[in-house]
């Protein structure tokens, strides 16, 4: 799609082309010849599923990371930031990782996968740029892998395939981040379209475009502008939880390879063989799950209080029996539901902090930003940033005029 034509239709709200390549410009001495972007994403509904061979479904947002590129003649990328006024330089073919937790190696690692799974040795200078909320759990990460990626891989004029581009965003996140992450970020970054969700399948890879038609109602999200530290060592306990179900029920459930393969019927019959929070951890896929695919079916047949009743009764699930919410997220959901018009409430990502999804009626948009600014601000002193977002298109070349 052209580049005012992304303006015009609301898909890049922030990133400016003009500007992306004045500062390629001045960093590089010469214009862009190409531009590419990835979308950040949110998911509306199947939380922590995803490593239990489960079902998700997230959307693209309309908001992302654009790369300003232009080919170079030998094996080394520059790399500008501009949010964060830095310069990185790489060999694609001597990988030497950054040090921990710096931003380049997100951009070097997906270099590198691509250069010894695809061949894509050509250097390349990049300019990028986000407007997407870091920290916010809406995956900036993902949406910087999959733009770089595409674009190293088109100045190398390698065709590479949306799940393959996706698969080296999640393999620079393991070998180069550190991050042991699933695959919805980087798959819907990839696949995502415009006025869809997408229902991934975690175990096949196999994914539905379902239609957000939401009529009078629109997808606002909150941050709450809060992560605990707690968050990481926490998510490897509901793994290894998670884990530990699956190796007691598989003693009466020989076929299972993983709590995907578990029915609620199945768990309430065998519970009494669980450890009671192996239990819960166990309760939750299972039920998120069913959600998830119920959620789809509500969606594909215009069934926004269904759809809604299923966010809240997930944010539920997550709270009390995966136990990976906090008092601020809480509070938003609490406080979001309490208005007149709020379809559905929901902690979205991996929980302690992070973001709330809300299904709201257009009519009801502007109460539900003043209670739930209100009520935040009165509990913990400050405001959260709601944003209201649009189903995206996935990563793609964008063609200036």
């Amino acid at each position: 799609m052209k580049y005012n034509q992304l303006v015009s239709s609301g898909l890049l709200p922030m990133v400016d082309l003009s500007n992306l390549n004045a500062a390629f410009q001045i960093e590089f001495g010469t214009n862009a010849s190409r531009f590419f972007w990835a979308p950040g994403r949110v998911n509306l509904i199947g939380e922590h599923t995803d490593y239990n061979d489960g079902f998700v479904m997230p959307m693209a947002l309309d908001r992302g990371t654009m790369v300003a590129a232009a080919r170079r003649s030998d094996s080394r990328v520059r790399a500008y930031s501009l949010n964060l006024g830095q310069l990185a330089e790489f060999s694609l073919v001597h990988p030497e990782p950054y040090g921990e937790s710096h931003w380049a190696n997100y951009v070097a690692g997906v270099g590198w996968i691509l250069s010894n799974r695809h061949g894509s040795h050509t250097g390349a200078n990049l300019a990028i740029e986000s407007d997407l909320p870091i920290g916010a759990g809406l995956s900036s990460s993902a949406a910087i892998e999959l733009s770089i990626g595409l674009a190293l891989a088109s100045v190398s004029n390698v065709n590479i395939d949306p799940l393959s581009l996706a698969l080296a965003g999640q393999q620079a996140e393991h070998t180069y981040v550190g991050i042991k992450c699933g695959i919805m970020d980087q798959y819907v970054s990839a696949f995502g379209r415009k006025n869809n969700a997408v229902l991934l399948d975690c175990r096949t890879l196999e994914s539905q475009q379902i239609p957000l038609s939401l009529g009078d109602a629109e997808i606002v999200v909150c941050d709450s502008h809060v992560q605990h530290e707690l968050a990481s060592s926490e998510y490897n306990k509901r793994r290894s939880e998670c884990e530990q179900g699956v190796e007691i029920l598989r003693t009466v459930l020989p076929g299972i390879r993983a709590l995907r393969d578990v029915s609620a019927g199945d768990l309430a019959r065998n519970r009494e063989l669980l450890p009671v929070d192996v239990m819960r951890r166990c309760r939750h896929v299972i039920t998120e799950n069913d959600r998830t695919l119920g959620a789809s079916e509500a969606l594909k047949a215009g069934n926004l209080a269904e759809m809604g009743r299923l966010m809240a009764a997930s944010h539920a699930s997550l709270r009390d029996d995966y136990q990976v919410s906090c008092p601020e997220l809480d509070l938003l959901v609490d406080s979001a539901l309490s208005v007149d018009g709020v379809l559905g409430a929901r902690l979205t990502g991996g929980g302690f902090g992070g973001c709330t999804v809300n299904l709201v009626e257009m009519r009801s948009v502007d109460s539900f930003k003043r209670t739930v600014i209100r009520e935040y601000q009165r509990a913990f002193g400050k405001k959260p940033s709601i944003y209201n977002f649009q189903a995206s298109d996935g990563a793609r070349e964008i063609i200036r005029e």
